[in-house]
């Protein structure tokens, strides 16, 4: 065979190919992947010949140079819906064993592996780590049941130890877990809370690089004057002191070179470490691990990018008041690694006097829950290390990496909350709690009210141990079923750590007699004549409109109701989503029915006797059932390709699998 004539050949091929791909994806109406139905279509055109010849043999002998005129068009038609049909069939069969995105492609295979190979490193990295700190036979599950509290205790020192060589991301995951009273032993959040992320520094050689490239010059030129040796070094980021061109003494916060991958190491091995223990434990189910993991995972990346606190602290220092003082970013020199902000001059709050202590501990405490509750915008990590007594013997709030945000009905929610609490009051409580977080659809608000009742008995006593409380109040949620949402589960947490904060600062700290003392200078606020006053009209203000209308459109109501013609007006489908699901339904009912009528005829014509002989060995009835039996196959295999992909199509709009456009797939 010449070469023009193997050309023209396999031109043919390939169009032959592209029209059965194109063929095959328009009658199932599903869209499918380009190199998948290319495949399909390429399969199918090997397997032609072998599967048709036997359904040649079963017509009987066919004279190609004369066909009988009668069979001559039911016969092209046939072969033609077969061809048809095979990568139909593939292509459905492929859509139910193997969907798509359940094989990736090349490239995602490449870095799959890749990525495999990298977490292997780090799980051997971390598993040597663990073994090293003795917590081997825990992680094969083979650990020694602790009753007692010297056991428990080793073990958390363990742990810490274990976190602490782990890095940046661990660290940061025990000090999470030493907020979460609700899931820990005491034993373990005490000895989590001792984790500091207080590294060596990074070298002035490494960090020079950054804040040229971030700021946009050399240092020298930025600043006016730049500390080389830094005032404090943490895990993610070190601090150094500068002095502006303008005479303004600055802190510059610089992010660590290269941490930002060894971090998202961590954090897709921290998730899938907790997808692993939701899949095979009930308790992690129970506690909400994977939940906390993104949660985690989400905060740190948060902290890893310098632009988002620098937002927070803009937000919260609009807020600025209440003896609390935050230092401000210099707006035009913040990026993503570097983070430039005015000095707040003091030492640290750990070496406050014992006078001081009260007060400082009642500033903070009014500080923070008036962001909660009033603003909105709070810090969501008050431990010591984020504060400062200042020069002028007032506190200073730093590192806003971990703020909070609430809307104005989850604040309205925790303000009635944290007044009814404040009078004692269990049903109060128990609608606002149920304001707070997602109400389960079967609850015993009865019992629910009467465990609030007994936990505000047992705690709401000046003096009492509030620690304990927060314990106690995360065990009522988690028994009747509530899940906390994140951001009101960031309101406990700050709580938490600022209630073992308040100790530190000023022992025996009336926590609970200081938070009553708030909500009533709260509620003294909310309800004062001009509050009123000014709610009232704000009102009415909004009522007015309709109140003007109201007195015609009721004087309409009543006379057409005198006289008999009220009537009311109830479009059905107004919605077009509506009528789009309506419209798939009836066409996958439709496509259904059809498809079995046609599969009945063609077996009711295949067995039927007599009829005109167009073939040798077939009727003119079997050969126009041999038709119908594809056709039905063809309908049914439309039908089932889009139920096989409805389920993954979740932008749909419940429009149908056959109707309406392509399927929209979405990575991870």
């Amino acid at each position: 065979m010449d070469l023009p004539t193997q050309l023209v050949l396999g031109a043919f091929t390939l169009v032959t190919i592209m029209l059965l791909a194109t063929a095959a994806q328009r009658l199932l109406n599903v869209r499918f992947g380009r190199l998948r139905t290319f495949l399909a279509a390429l399969v199918a055109y090997g397997l032609a010949r072998p599967l048709l010849e036997p359904i040649m043999g079963a017509l009987g002998p066919v004279d190609v140079e004369q066909p009988p005129p009668a069979a001559a068009l039911g016969l092209l038609l046939l072969l033609v819906m077969c061809v048809v049909l095979i990568p139909m069939v593939i292509l459905v069969l492929a859509e139910a064993l193997v969907p798509p995105g359940s094989v990736p492609g090349p490239l995602e295979l490449v870095r799959s592996v890749r990525g495999r190979v990298s977490r292997s490193r780090r799980y051997s990295q971390i598993t040597r780590i663990a073994i090293r700190h003795g917590l081997g036979p825990y992680l094969r599950g083979r650990g020694e049941r602790l009753e007692d509290r010297t056991g428990k205790v080793r073990l958390a020192r363990s742990l810490r130890e274990a976190l602490d060589d782990g890095g940046v991301t661990f660290v940061k995951l025990g000090q999470v877990l030493s907020t979460r009273r609700d899931l820990l032993p005491a034993e373990f959040v005490e000895e989590l809370g001792r984790l500091q992320d207080q590294v060596a520094p990074a070298p002035w050689e490494r960090i020079e690089p950054v804040l040229a490239a971030e700021l946009g010059g050399p240092v020298d030129e930025v600043f006016a004057e730049f500390g080389r040796t830094p005032l404090a070094a943490a895990s993610i980021g070190q601090v150094h002191a500068a002095r502006l061109h303008s005479g303004e003494s600055v802190v510059v916060k610089v992010r660590r070179p290269g941490i930002r991958s060894a971090v998202a190491k961590d954090l897709d091995i921290v998730r899938r470490l907790a997808a692993t223990l939701e899949s095979r434990t009930r308790w992690d189910r129970s506690l909400g691990l994977r939940d906390l993991a993104e949660g985690f995972a989400t905060a740190i990346r948060e902290e890893l990018d310098f632009r988002v606190e620098a937002a927070n602290m803009a937000a919260v220092t609009a807020s600025e008041g209440g003896g609390v003082t935050y230092p401000a970013p210099i707006g035009a020199m913040c990026t993503e690694r570097v983070l430039v902000m005015r000095r707040l001059n003091g030492r640290p709050v750990t070496t406050a006097s014992p006078e001081q202590g009260p007060r400082l501990a009642r500033d903070l405490l009014d500080c923070l829950l008036r962001q909660i509750l009033v603003e909105g915008v709070f810090h969501a990590d008050p431990h010591p290390g984020n504060l400062m007594l200042l020069d002028d013997g007032t506190l200073g709030l730093l590192d806003f990496g971990s703020v909070g945000r609430l809307d104005g009905s989850v604040r309205t929610a925790l303000q009635r909350f944290l007044l009814a609490m404040n009078r004692q009051d269990p049903l109060g409580v128990t609608d606002a709690l149920l304001e707070v977080v997602p109400r389960p659809e079967d609850i015993d608000e009865a019992a629910l009210e009467r465990a609030l009742g007994q936990f505000m008995a047992r705690h709401l006593a000046s003096g009492m141990d509030s620690a304990r409380m927060f314990t106690d109040l995360f065990k009522i949620v988690s028994a009747y079923g509530l899940s906390i949402p994140p951001e009101v589960a960031a309101v406990f947490r700050a709580l938490a750590t600022l209630e073992g904060t308040l100790v530190r600062l000023s022992p025996g700290f009336d926590l609970i007699g200081e938070a009553r003392a708030f909500a009533g200078r709260h509620l003294a606020e909310r309800i004062s004549p001009e509050s009123v006053k000014e709610t009232v009209t704000q009102e009415l203000a909004a009522l007015l409109p309709m109140l003007r209308r109201l007195p015609r459109r009721v004087e309409r109501i009543a006379s057409a109701a005198e006289h008999g013609r009220f009537t009311m007006n109830v479009r059905l489908l107004a919605d077009e989503r509506d009528r789009r699901f309506l419209t798939g339904l009836l066409h996958q009912v439709l496509l259904t029915v059809l498809g079995a009528t046609a599969g009945v005829m063609a077996v009711v014509l295949l067995g039927a006797d007599g009829g005109p002989q167009v073939l040798p060995a077939t009727s003119l009835f079997q050969l126009i059932g041999y038709n119908l039996l594809v056709v039905s196959a063809i309908l049914v295999l439309r039908v089932l390709a889009a139920i096989f992909r409805r389920p993954r199509s979740s932008d749909d709009d419940g429009s149908g699998g056959s109707g309406g456009g392509g399927v929209r797939s979405a990575g991870a």
